[in-house]
């Protein structure tokens, strides 16, 4: 007898363990070793269950359970093979083993699907490694550009480019036509977030994921002698930053869920005991699923900065580094999702993602859909991440009986 949660919690161990390391979390950086040899350990594994596992150009990993009848229709589904640095064995992998147990299951019961079925390894998207993100989804879809990432290196001085080819890949083919017969996509994906378990909910269907803006804030005042300058004389940049500060989050619980603003570093010069701080730097982080809210909430907050910065006399620098929009699953694909937890009896939530997923970037070009699962006590990107097993099973169940009616009807 098939048994989907005892499959399930095999193949996540196993899998954990490439990559394992002396901290008891797992890292598995793109194009490391412990990164290649976990990509050909699933390939295997995908060809030992009947599949036809292939890798792309770039290192993406294809395992394709052929339709009998649509042959030029795919339903696909998977997540990413990378992990943080220290990682657990859940975030992004949990979508492949979902992948592999769904279609094994099916396959077992069912036979040939009329359409397609193919589970994707995503090779990288992190960033853990290099500073580049959806390496992999990217590549699936061309829009991956080879000067992004050409002239990077990591931490220890190591070349993008070096690695990936040292592990056997290289830059796609830019006349390579794009696949057009991808029909459907499906992502499995540990919350990393504490609403479901809260709120005792086996599974979340998605409905949107949040666009991001990120920004580097510097404050320039200027340093000077702790004892020796009155406070009515200064231009302390950590006190003016840190006045910017309470009002951005002052002004992010008054706009309300779901938006939600974070400071999340902090760099102060010279950063000594007994001088006003001359050079205050900090990040900022916003997010929300409406693009109009999110920009009308970065607007009011630029204009806010600039007039106290006038005020106060300092100049400041305000660098929006990364600007993601909202990206919204698609209606049809989530109904299927909605209608199989209906049908079966689960316990779910209807909801956003704070985090980014590939899915962001896949629901671009095709009908998308994403299902999650809870993370005890919220906790992801560390060993100590967590979803009881029969949780974990549920939303395979529902990967299951959602790939049933998309590539067997």
């Amino acid at each position: 007898m098939f048994d989907i949660e005892e499959e399930t919690i095999k193949l996540l161990k196993w899998l954990g363990g490439f990559g394992k390391d002396s901290a008891g979390g797992v890292t598995r950086l793109l194009y490391t070793q412990q990164w290649i040899e976990a990509q050909d350990a699933l390939k295997k594994t995908m060809e030992d269950e009947g599949f036809s596992a292939y890798y792309d150009e770039v290192g993406n990993l294809f395992g394709t359970l052929k339709g009998k009848s649509f042959k030029d229709e795919t339903i696909m589904t998977g997540s990413h093979v990378d992990t943080v640095k220290n990682g657990g064995i859940y975030d992004g992998q949990f979508g492949i083993v979902a992948g592999i147990v769904a279609v094994k299951y099916l396959k077992e019961k069912y036979g040939k699907p009329l359409r397609n079925i193919e589970i994707v390894s995503i090779a990288e998207e992190e960033g853990s490694r290099f500073p580049y993100t959806f390496w992999g989804s990217k590549n699936i879809f061309g829009i991956a550009k080879t000067e992004d990432v050409e002239n990077i290196k990591d931490e220890n001085g190591i070349s993008f480019v070096d690695d990936m080819r040292k592990c056997g890949f290289d830059f796609k083919n830019e006349h390579n036509k794009i696949r057009d017969d991808l029909k459907v996509f499906l992502e499995v994906h540990i919350e990393q977030g504490g609403v479901l378990e809260i709120e005792k909910k086996s599974v979340g269907i998605v409905t949107n994921i949040v666009g991001q803006r990120r920004f580097n804030i510097n404050i320039k005042g200027q340093a000077n002698h702790a004892g020796t300058t009155p406070m009515r004389y200064r231009k302390d940049a950590l006190v003016i930053s840190s006045s910017i500060i309470n009002l951005i989050m002052d002004l992010a619980k008054k706009y309300g869920d779901p938006l939600v603003a974070t400071v999340g570093k902090i760099e102060v010069m010279p950063n000594i005991v007994n001088v006003v701080p001359g050079n205050s730097l900090f990040t900022l982080d916003i997010r929300h699923t409406d693009k109009n809210i999110l920009v009308k909430f970065t607007d009011d907050i630029i204009l806010k900065i600039k007039k106290i910065a006038s005020k106060e006399k300092v100049e400041i620098n305000i660098d929006m580094w990364m600007d993601v929009d909202p990206v919204p699953m698609n209606k049809d694909i989530v109904k299927v999702v909605k209608n199989q937890c209906d049908k079966f009896g689960v316990n779910y939530k209807i909801m956003y993602s704070g985090a980014g997923h590939d899915s962001q970037i896949v629901a671009k070009f095709v009908p998308t859909a994403m299902l999650f699962v809870p993370s005890h006590n919220g906790i992801s990107h560390s060993p100590e991440e967590y979803t009881l097993a029969k949780d974990l099973a549920e939303g395979v169940k529902i990967l299951i009986h959602s790939i049933y009616e998309l590539a067997y009807k």
